[in-house]
């Protein structure tokens, strides 16, 4: 069976409809200006479905006995996991040899650390973290309770994450120090380190889901990078304030480069680290600030 791949034409109040669809179960926010991005990315998914518009999609996508498993393909085929291992490797200096050390101090008598890699995609964040705590703690790591969650809300996504093997766009701005270190190259795929692997643990998890957030207590660490962007003002507050609401009183948040939340929120202060773009709450910052230059 062969299917056509013209592009179905999507009208304004469709499009409407499939906006709203995606922000209630996501808090993506697609604009006017990107209509052009779900109609042509699922025109092709009509077809496969024996559909002629996106008014019989829409009816599947929200009344079909098939809703929940559709709305996951749907998402995978408008989203783009745009990541990779040591991605802004600047910033990964900074948590590294700056923000690791004083946590690793702060919980010396606990010896336990947790870490939370927020809408980490296919794992590379996550993975990448586990890598640099096994550089850092050596053979201190086996003294030490590591917690390293992975969270997304796409689950294909997830089984990449927990097939741990890549491809080699995934480590392309990988050292091959690391790679040779962390990696077994089978052909033109990547074998994470089964040690590496074992670190972290990977759950499914809406941003807009605070409930399952809770659940899982306090963090020291949260990363949410190059994520916010896809969100309005709204849903980024909320995301922001959920993570104030699960971060330790001395945690740190990471988030992307072109990211800012000074209008967000008036509860975290931006540690003055360049290339840091991580934030702690007032409260801490205001007693530690001499020791973040």
């Amino acid at each position: 069976m062969s299917f056509t791949s013209k592009k179905i034409a999507m009208n304004p109040q469709q499009f409407k409809t499939m906006a709203k669809i995606i922000y209630d179960r996501s808090g993506i926010h697609f604009p006017d200006t990107k209509k052009y991005i779900i109609e042509s990315r699922l025109s092709h998914r009509i077809s496969e479905l024996e559909m002629n518009d996106f008014d019989q999609y829409i009816a599947y996508l929200t009344m079909g006995p098939y809703q929940m498993e559709e709305f996951q393909e749907m998402f995978n085929r408008i989203t783009i996991n745009e990541t990779s291992f040591f991605r802004n490797e600047s910033q990964l200096d900074v948590f590294e040899k700056q923000i690791l050390p004083q946590i690793l101090d702060a919980r010396a008598k606990t010896k336990r650390l947790r870490i939370w890699s927020a809408a980490c995609s296919t794992g590379e964040e996550p993975f990448t973290i586990a890598m640099l705590l096994h550089r850092t703690l050596g053979v201190r790591l086996s003294d030490w309770h590591i917690e390293i969650l992975g969270t997304d809300i796409s689950e294909k996504a997830l089984d990449v994450a927990n097939s741990g093997t890549y491809t080699s766009y995934a480590v392309r701005t990988t050292s091959n120090l690391m790679k040779n270190r962390y990696f077994k190259e089978d052909g033109r795929q990547f074998i994470l380190d089964e040690t590496i692997r074992s670190m972290v643990n990977f759950e499914k998890h809406n941003l807009k889901d605070r409930l399952a957030a809770k659940r899982h207590g306090t963090w020291d660490v949260i990363f949410c990078r190059n994520v916010l962007i896809y969100f309005d003002d709204d849903m980024k507050r909320d995301v922001v304030s959920m993570f104030e609401n699960q971060l330790a009183a001395d945690g740190t948040l990471f988030i992307g480069h072109s990211e800012r939340i000074k209008s967000l929120t008036e509860d975290f202060t931006q540690l003055q680290i360049p290339q840091g773009f991580c934030y702690q709450k007032n409260a801490f910052a205001a007693t530690s600030e001499g020791t973040q230059s």
